[in-house]
């Protein structure tokens, strides 16, 4: 029996539901998710295998205009997702301006690599836009399949999954059959702390936030966790912290909360709040932070 395997790219612009869309296809909660632009920074591998396939969905940031050299980094991300992808999901949605980054739309159509459009978030709209959509859609990409669907509502999937499986390449699997992802124990943990600042905190607070877990130690059932939240200005720490710690308590409550789902296991968790100055456009922070464009 033959073996398909490939690298399955999603891109699109800020919060059209690209990481709901990989959850969703991955059966996993990999990729974090707010309403705030920004909320994926890094390339997140979720791997989907089954006894003659192997697909290896990759997240990526949304397409942005670099403001600062963090973006910069992201947006390598993005264009390292083209260069490599064996199949591309470019992601839109209802709502959002169809002109939007229209050079990037330019770079996908040069990329060479089979392509599917899916039209997200369909529940927030009518037949007769989404005909529309379709409609302007396929024109933009001649030859790409269109699939209007609702990752929130996992509606029309099925469809999405059963094309790429027809694009994949024949090949050995990539990675091992039992893993889900290429990332960290770690690197979920930070991600899981990120995300409920994101979600706890308004304006400029959570772009300037980046978090480190320091200890990761398995204690029989226990795990205890020590992370570090790196913010920018002294300002900035001191509303991260909150009046008598009340808000980073908060944080990491709920990151405990979910992390202990996520893992499976009882969690002790100390969070910290540390200043490095200017961080989103220091080369060497980015990368002591695991901002690597290559992965």
């Amino acid at each position: 029996m033959s073996h398909k395997a490939g690298f399955v790219n999603i891109i699109g612009n800020p919060n059209v539901g690209k990481s709901t869309i990989m959850n969703a296809l991955v059966g996993e909660r990999l990729s974090i998710i707010t309403s705030k632009m920004q909320t994926t920074r890094h390339r997140i591998k979720g791997i989907v295998n089954g006894e003659d396939f192997q697909i290896v969905y990759s997240d990526t940031p949304g397409i942005l205009k670099p403001g600062y050299k963090l973006q910069e980094t992201m947006m390598k991300y993005v264009d390292s997702a083209l260069a490599d992808a064996d199949v591309i999901l470019y992601v839109t949605d209802v709502k959002e301006d169809k002109a939007k980054n229209s050079d990037y739309v330019e770079k996908v159509k040069q990329a060479g690599v089979p392509l599917i459009v899916l039209i997200n978030k369909i529940d927030l709209s009518n037949q007769q836009e989404v005909i529309a959509l379709f409609d302007y859609w396929s024109g933009t990409f001649p030859g790409a399949a269109v699939f209007p669907l609702s990752a929130t509502e996992k509606f029309n999937l099925k469809p999405v999954f059963d094309r790429i499986l027809e694009l994949l390449p024949e090949s050995p699997p990539y990675f091992p059959k039992d893993e889900l992802t290429d990332r960290s124990e770690r690197f979920f943990m930070q991600e899981i702390i990120r995300e409920k600042i994101l979600l706890t905190y308004q304006k400029e607070i959570p772009y300037a936030v980046e978090v480190e877990v320091e200890e990761f130690i398995t204690d029989g059932d226990l795990l205890r966790i020590r992370g570090v939240i790196y913010v920018e200005r002294d300002s900035q720490k001191g509303i991260l912290i909150g009046k008598g710690g009340t808000a980073l308590k908060k944080v990491g409550t709920l990151a405990r909360q979910e992390a202990e789902e996520f893992f499976g296991r009882k969690i002790f968790l100390e969070l910290f709040v540390k200043v490095s100055r200017e961080w989103r456009e220091n080369d060497r922070a980015i990368s002591r932070f695991g901002y690597h464009p290559e992965n």
